[in-house]
């Protein structure tokens, strides 16, 4: 069935093409016959209780010059005609993107369905939701107050503090508890005592990577990306200048993805992308995962493919709003 799939994302002229997921996404709805529209974060509104959105006509390519045409943005009800909202727009996880979480969860009320499921969305915070499988997680504490974060520093010798609402590396520091630079990174991240940070031990196998999971309705994609860290960074992200390798999942990384897997696909989180690090969980990533084409390019996948298969398999089970 041919269905209309809106895309709330970031500007489609901002994007790299040749490594960016939701292309590969929209790449692969345009090959099934699918209609594409697209919206930016700006473009969502209410009127008397009704979702609406400003959609644009988009066309796709897989070109690293020339890969989108856009035709003339129109505002409607989003329940008119749109199928499917893919909501693929970036952190931070700030107010306005709560806010569309509650404007897509009004848009599926009246029939839209909204992947990944805007409840899921909220309540999957990308560093605390990995503490919801402690079993899979090396020792962490998320506090506000600089003395407890001092404390585990001391505690645990080496660790990585990041804030709660980062990506690609961004805000994410190494220090010790012996760091006389800890308390200005504190004061920077916390404030005085003002807002969370995550604070986890040191894993010394980032070195050998950070390893990108992509979980698709609650199975592993059968290989990781390990973004292992180039030069004196110790991250790996590859916003941050890490390196892409792929590589088979170990029997740990397929015991962590049993365990997390069967919970997101309950909330309706069809595509996730869990961090690892040697042993051990450190982020559940669900607002726009990453790191499909790479996968794709190294080992002849198609993981969009996967994703809009099971969109056609959990159509009538999906989670609503």
């Amino acid at each position: 069935m041919n269905l209309t799939i809106a895309v709330l994302m970031d500007p489609i002229a901002a994007i790299h093409p040749e490594k960016d997921t939701t292309l590969a996404l929209m790449l692969e709805a345009q090959r099934r016959g699918h209609a594409l529209r697209y919206l930016l974060q700006g473009d969502l509104a209410v009127r008397d209780g009704v979702a609406w959105a400003r959609l644009a006509p988009i066309e796709v390519r897989d070109d690293t010059h020339n890969w989108f045409t856009l035709g003339e943005a129109r505002w409607q009800p989003l329940a008119d005609g749109v199928d499917i909202v893919l909501e693929r727009k970036d952190p931070p996880f700030d107010t306005q993107f709560m806010y569309d979480t509650l404007v897509l969860d009004l848009a599926a009320r009246t029939g839209v369905r909204v992947i990944n499921n805007p409840q899921a969305l909220r309540d999957f915070n990308e560093k605390l939701a990995a503490q919801w499988f402690p079993q899979c997680c090396a020792p962490a504490i998320v506090a506000r107050e600089r003395d407890e974060l001092r404390r585990f520093a001391r505690d645990q010798g080496r660790i990585v503090l990041k804030p709660l609402d980062g990506m690609g590396g961004h805000g994410v520091f190494l220090s010790a508890g012996d760091d006389p630079n800890l308390n200005s990174i504190l004061e920077t991240l916390a404030g005085h005592d003002e807002r969370f940070v995550m604070a986890q031990r040191y894993i010394p196998e980032i070195k050998q990577g950070d390893k990108r999971i992509l979980v698709v309705n609650g199975t592993p994609v059968p290989y990781a990306l390990a973004r292992i860290p180039q030069g004196t960074d110790f991250r790996g992200n590859l916003a941050a200048g890490g390196r892409g390798v792929g590589q088979p999942l170990s029997e740990r990384d397929r015991w962590i993805a049993a365990e997390v897997g069967p919970e997101l696909a309950r909330r309706g989180i069809l595509l996730a992308g869990l961090d690892v690090i040697g042993d051990y969980l450190t982020e559940v990533n669900v607002t726009s995962p990453t790191c499909a084409r790479e996968l794709d390019a190294q080992f002849g996948l198609n993981i969009a493919g996967l994703v809009f298969d099971a969109i056609a398999a959990t159509g009538k089970d999906a989670p609503t709003a």
